[in-house]
This record gives C-alpha cells, structure tokens and sequence, in this order.
C-alpha cells in the first residue's frame, strides 16, 4: 500500500512536483558544476601559461640569468622551474626551491605548450611547461600553482547539491500548501455532499469566488443537485397523478363489481362486462403510455432510421377514420433520422388531440424549414390555448378545463409522450400562435 502522502490527490501533486524539480534543478546543478570547474581551470591555467611565457621570453633575450632566483610577476603563480634537457633544475623561484620537477613533461618544438595537473608528493599542482626555443637542447619553464580547494575536493559539488536539495524542498513544500489551499474548497464540497440525502436535495455546495477549475466543478454540482432536485420533484409529482390516475377506473370497476355482488339479480351483465371493458381499457392505455414514456429515450442510436415525413403522415392518415376531415400540405423530401414507431405515435397523439377539439377541419403540414430542420405542423380550428397554458399542456397527466368535459377518455400523458420524443430526437415541440384554434408544431432535425 503507497504511504498515507500518496494515497491523496494534494500529496500526489506533491510528489509530481518534486519529481519535476528534481528533474530540471539537477541536470541544471550538474551542468553549472562542470561549467564552473571548467572556468576556473581554465583561469587558473591562463595564469601559468601567461607566467611561463613571460619567463621564457626574458630567458630567450638573457634578461634572466641561469642560478638565481626567478622573480615571480604574479604572486597567484609561484611555482616556476627552468628544466635543463636533462632534467637538471637550471633555475627556481623561491617557492619550488626545495621542490622536485614539477613535471616530467616536455613540450616539443611543433607543441611548445603544454599545460596539465600533476600531484606531487606534498600536494597537487597546475602547470604549464614553455619551451624556450626551437633547439633540441632548449630549457623548457615550468610555471604552476596549488590546485585551489574547489578544484582539489569535491567541495563545490557539496555546496551546490546541498542548495539543490534546498530548492527540491522549498518546492515541495510551497507546492503541499498551495495545493491544499487550492484543495480545500474542493474538502469544503465533499463534506457538503456527504450531508445530502434523497430526502433533502435543496441544499448546495459552497461556491468559490472567481472563475477557476475549482468554482466551475462547484457551480457543476449546484446545477446537477438542482436537476436532481427538480427530477425528484418531478417523479413524486408523477407517481402522484399516476396513482390518482390508475385509481379512477379501478374505484369505478371495483364500484361496479361489489354492486353487482351485492345485487346479482338487479345486475344487467352486459352493460356490467362493457363498461368493465372500458375501465379496462382505460388502465392498459395508462400503463402502455407509462411504459412508452420509461422507454423513450432508450437506445434510440442503434434503431434509428430515415423516415419521410410525408410519408408517414400519408401512412397514418390512411388507417385512420377520423369524424373531422384532415386536409394536408405535404413537401416531398423532408427527411430525419429517428425511430418510427415513436415518431408515429407522435403524429398519432397530436392527431387525437386535434380532433377531439377540432370544430371543423385539421390542418395537417410537412416541409424544410431554414435547410437544416424539418418542420411537422398539425393544427384544429377549435379552442385557442391560452399563452400560460401553452408549456403546462405538455406535463403528464395535464387537461386543460375545457379538455376536462370533452376528453374523457384520453389518459394525460399524449402530448408529454410526444415533447419526450421529440427531445430525445434532438428537436423540439411547442405551440404557436393561431387566430381561432390551436398549432403544434414539431421541429427536428433534417438529414
């Protein structure tokens, strides 16, 4: 099991964090290391070789005479030697006085310098050799200085890795307190949805300030509580009218049955069986709509098909026989991409609507709308909706007033199961205005 730091998102970060810094403050740390070493080995060797040359030209014009201390010209460079071809120390400054050669390396006339560390027995040194002339028998200056300590141990590898591993952790720990300042609303809204339940969906996570990741998640979950809360609503207001609506033909057909228990020779068994059949017929009705509704919706991807919209419309209207006369306006062409069946019952409601408030005609329409949508308009010359109304109708088990006398054999649910349809089709239904009846009006989209 990882450790209690890496089981957390806040540690996690931490711990990515770290390894990014490791990752770039490291190779960076090598890097000045070997470019620092270079540069001062590099200093340092300037300095002798510009020692050495400088002794070798004044032995070259006999400025220095053989056996006496060589002068040094920078304090830095105090080792000099002037090595005869035979590796007899001709001249020496006072410091490599008492010193062996400083090195055994002798310059050549096509490489007259040559500069390169050597380790005496007392300690370890920086040399340049110069050879003075061109002869076979040239003296060869040798000037060198201690290695400085830097270069000498690993101290400067020591002090950076040190700083490096300084920095690794200022960056883990600056990153352990923003992310758990950054994490913190995000604990704040875990607690909150603990405290949620189904029996209380009004309440809401605390939101941030501003317009972060953190504040959009919170603002996310406010509205998915706020549609679950409206889902809730939505089915206990459901289940309600539903069983209000499957009581009504059980209360009538069980009113019906105990009367003719009780009075079985005062009961016409004919009328008894019609009107049981109705009532029956009125509950199967309910419970198919009910079952269409939980289906709508449900992988409608894979059986979906082109369907012409006149087509269907002449379909239907051919296996109809309706009590008010249907005149159509039908486009060719106007083609979606759905289920058929659904769609039909679409049509299929809004027909029964129309014509259970039609006066006179039903008016049904078929054409592109714009190019891209396909518009499906079935209108009666009955009663107008009013404006309020117009959003209420499509809620189940929904009668208007008026509807209440005249449609007593509708269920209620038509015209929801008709906006569902169309919403899980990816269009639209609604009502639209007109002067001494009423339009719906059904808009998806075109292939």
């Amino acid at each position: 099991m990882p450790p209690w730091w890496a089981r957390s998102l806040r540690g996690r970060v931490t711990l990515i964090a770290t390894a990014v810094a490791a990752l770039v403050l490291i190779p960076v740390a090598v890097a000045g290391v070997i470019t620092a070493r270079s540069l001062m080995t590099a200093s340092v060797f300037r300095d002798t070789r510009d020692t050495a040359e400088r002794i070798a030209y004044e032995m070259r014009g006999g400025a220095l005479p053989m056996g006496a201390a060589i002068p040094v010209p920078n304090p830095s460079v105090d080792l000099i030697q002037v090595v005869g071809p035979n590796g007899q120390i001709l001249a020496s400054s006072d410091a490599a006085r008492n010193l062996p050669p400083l090195s055994d390396i002798r310059p050549t006339p096509e490489n007259r310098v040559i500069s390169v560390m050597n380790c005496l027995p007392t300690e370890c040194v920086h040399v340049t050799a110069v050879r003075v002339s061109m002869f076979a028998d040239s003296p060869v200056v040798y000037a060198g200085r201690s290695t400085p300590d830097l270069l000498a141990n690993r101290g400067l590898e020591v002090v950076v890795f040190i700083e490096v591993g300084v920095l690794i952790g200022l960056a883990s720990w600056a990153t352990w307190l923003v992310t758990g300042r950054a994490l913190r609303p995000v604990a704040t809204m875990r607690a909150e949805l603990d405290a949620v339940h189904a029996g209380d969906l009004s309440r809401r996570v605390t939101q941030p300030p501003g317009g972060d990741e953190v504040a959009q998640l919170a603002r996310s979950v406010n509205g998915t509580l706020a549609r679950l809360e409206r889902s809730a609503q939505q089915q206990r207001q459901f289940a309600s009218d539903a069983s209000h609506e499957l009581r009504t033909p059980i209360a009538g057909l069980r009113a019906q049955l105990e009367s003719a228990q009780l009075y079985p020779d005062d009961t016409d068994v004919e009328a008894l069986v019609d009107s049981a059949l109705r009532d029956t017929d009125r509950l199967e009705a309910i419970i198919t709509d009910l079952l269409l509704l939980a289906r709508i919706g449900s992988r409608v991807d894979v059986v979906k098909e082109r369907v012409d919209l006149a087509e269907l419309v002449r379909q239907e209207l051919s296996v109809r026989c309706d009590k008010v006369p249907v005149h159509v306006d039908l486009a060719e062409g106007v083609v979606v991409e759905g289920v058929r069946l659904q769609l039909a019952r679409v049509l299929t409601n809004l027909l029964d609507n129309a014509q259970r408030h039609a006066e006179h005609t039903v008016q049904v329409e078929v054409r592109r709308e714009g190019g891209h949508t396909a518009l499906l308009a079935v209108e009666n010359d009955g009663v107008e909706i009013a404006e309020e109304d117009r959003e209420r109708i499509f809620q189940r088990f929904t009668r208007l007033d008026a509807a209440r006398s005249r449609d007593a054999g509708g269920t209620g649910l038509g015209l929801a199961i008709a906006r569902d349809v169309a919403v899980a089709h990816g269009g639209q239904i609604t009502v639209e205005d007109r002067v001494g009846g009423a339009r719906f009006v059904l808009r998806l989209p075109a292939v």
